[in-house]
């Protein structure tokens, strides 16, 4: 591919991702300018504009990229092998005990601090 080609390609890009930022953005203003309609009403045309825009933004070589890389990772997340529901409780059991484990010895070690503390100022019975 010659730069001229590419040129034209990514200034058409570019318009087409500015067309989707203007309809994104008219779609909001659109949405408080009418504040007059039903709220479904406006959610629904601001759902329906904000689509087009990312139909229109998917049009162009970073929106194809985007996709690709979304649909890449929806397969990656297929291949993970998720916990057991036994494993989680499990493991969830094991953290609330550290938890409450880590939690009193550094309350023991404040008390004794604070008792020393006192010793050495001389506050207290």
């Amino acid at each position: 591919m010659n730069s001229r080609a590419e040129d034209r390609a990514s200034g058409l890009d570019t318009a087409k991702l500015a067309i989707a930022a203007f309809l994104l953005v008219s779609g909001i203003v659109a949405f408080y300018y009418f504040e007059g309609f039903s709220v479904l009403l406006r959610v629904v045309g601001l759902l329906l504009i904000s689509g087009v825009a990312a139909v229109v933004a998917l049009q162009t070589e970073r929106g194809r990229a985007l996709w690709q890389f979304a649909s890449d990772a929806r397969m990656e997340v297929r291949k993970v092998v998720w916990p057991s529901r036994q494993e989680t409780l499990q493991t969830t059991l094991v953290v609330v005990v550290m938890v409450l484990i880590v939690g009193v010895m550094l309350w023991l070690f404040d008390l004794v601090l604070m008792a020393i503390l006192r010793f050495l100022t001389g506050q207290g019975g």
